[in-house]
């Protein structure tokens, strides 16, 4: 971006701006830290998530032909019992997948590109204010 650098004809008019733009640079710093963290926390969960859930799945499919070959009786009924728990297990991954899947993967993965762009600006003004304030 091109700046108006030229209106400023002072070394304490640079040093104000020098001061807030460390500041800034500092608070996003500690933002793409923190993005970093949670981008991280995001993959490692996802991967987890579907692991587990392409387990629960190969466990149905297994519960539900055992159910098919074996006769009526407490056997079958605690198959079944154990396919509605395997069932509820499998939503509950379903939603988490939901919150911490590849899609939510991505979006942190945007707030981190996001929070880079922004901190290069700030460098990139910091250098341009630097430079003009020699020039003074």
């Amino acid at each position: 971006m091109s700046y108006s650098i030229s209106n400023i004809t002072q070394v304490a008019d640079c040093n104000v701006l020098l001061a807030r733009a460390e500041k800034e640079k500092a608070s996003l710093l500690y933002k793409k830290l923190t993005v970093e963290r949670v981008t991280t926390k995001y993959a490692e969960t996802s991967i987890e998530v579907e692991a587990e859930l392409q387990g629960v799945i190969v466990e149905i499919s297994a519960v539900e032909t055992i159910i098919n070959v074996l006769p009526e009786g407490q056997t079958k009924e605690d198959e079944m019992k154990k396919k509605v728990k395997l069932e509820y297990k499998k939503f509950l991954l379903e939603n988490r997948k939901e919150s911490y899947g590849a899609v939510a993967l991505l979006e942190r993965e945007l707030d981190l590109a996001r929070v880079e762009q922004e901190l290069a600006e700030v460098e990139n003004f910091i250098a341009i204010v630097t430079n003009h304030s020699a020039t003074l």
